[in-house]
């Protein structure tokens, strides 16, 4: 369902809504009372409901994550360096 952004011209309170794109506008403002609520027009919005969507959700079973895939082996000492006895 579409967030749609409400301003009331008495007492310039604003708010999003969550409403289907069939109802009636609201008129109320919850605020004062007033039957002063204005629709505004702005950027689209949506709301991400679940789990999400993460790069590794469609990914097969024998590639790598992407935190896989950097150095081959982070347990080797860096080069140049030596390990006390």
């Amino acid at each position: 369902m579409p967030i749609y952004e409400y301003s009331c011209k008495a007492c310039a309170h604003a708010m999003e809504v969550i409403q289907k794109m069939s109802d009636e506008p609201l008129k109320d403002c919850p605020e004062c009372g007033k039957p002063e609520l204005t629709k505004l027009i702005s950027a689209a919005a949506f709301r991400l409901k679940g789990s999400g969507w993460y790069e590794t959700d469609f990914k097969g079973g024998n590639k790598k994550k992407p935190a896989e895939s950097g150095a081959s082996s982070s347990t080797a000492p860096p080069s140049g360096t030596t390990s006390a006895d």
